[in-house]
């Protein structure tokens, strides 16, 4: 029976091949991972008795978002692109959180101070916003839910005064995951019918990670 030749391995090859491995492990370890969402995998299939979990406002809200939103001319102010960026921080309580919009629109700079509430036994968003263009919004919506992840956020303010005109909006604030928002609005003006002033898309800014857009 022959023997087969033992293939000899230089051990400065081997030590040379884990020295270039290690640094790329280590890498992997230390980059900075996208959050995920709250529903669990079960490793089946989603069922009708599943219990959806009650939106987590930490996990999703908090830090620095970008968005754009491209706007019909109206009284909140001229048609066109509107871009920046909103960052919510945490309260000194613990209960009222804030966030800031610092935006770039078709009429110039503008910024919004805003205080918000979330009440999750009663899946209630309440929210206050002073807006530097000249008006202040109120809007309360109910959190809702579904198993695939989703969850909706479905706002209506009361009717509210700008440049002499009586407005009232209509928002959905669509929480597709942790890192991206869409938000959808119709303005009603001086008691009228609601129409479209676009949707708005918020992405929120991970250093380190890449988001898909």
């Amino acid at each position: 029976m022959r023997r087969r030749p033992v293939r000899r391995v230089s051990l400065g090859l081997v030590m040379t091949a884990v020295g270039l491995l290690a640094p790329a492990a280590a890498l992997a370890q230390l980059q900075p991972q996208r959050p995920q969402g709250q529903i669990p995998d079960r490793g089946r299939p989603t069922e009708s008795s599943d219990e959806t979990p009650i939106f987590d406002y930490d996990a999703y809200v908090p830090g620095i978002w970008e968005f754009e939103w491209r706007v019909p001319e109206s009284p909140l102010g001229s048609g066109g692109l509107i871009e920046g960026t909103e960052v919510y921080s945490d309260s000194a309580d613990g209960r009222d959180d804030t966030s800031r919009i610092d935006a770039r629109g078709p009429d110039g700079p503008f910024t919004t101070e805003c205080r918000i509430v979330y009440l999750a036994d009663q899946k209630v968003f309440v929210r206050y916003d002073t807006d530097s263009r000249g008006f202040d919004v109120f809007r309360v919506g109910r959190v809702g839910g579904d198993l695939g992840g989703f969850y909706p956020i479905h706002y209506e303010t009361p009717p509210f005064e700008v440049h002499g005109q009586q407005v009232q909006l209509r928002m959905t604030t669509r929480l597709v995951s942790p890192v991206h928002d869409r938000v959808e609005a119709r303005i009603s003006i001086d008691g009228g019918p609601f129409t479209n002033v676009g949707n708005a898309w918020w992405t929120k800014h991970l250093p380190g990670v890449t988001t898909p857009q």
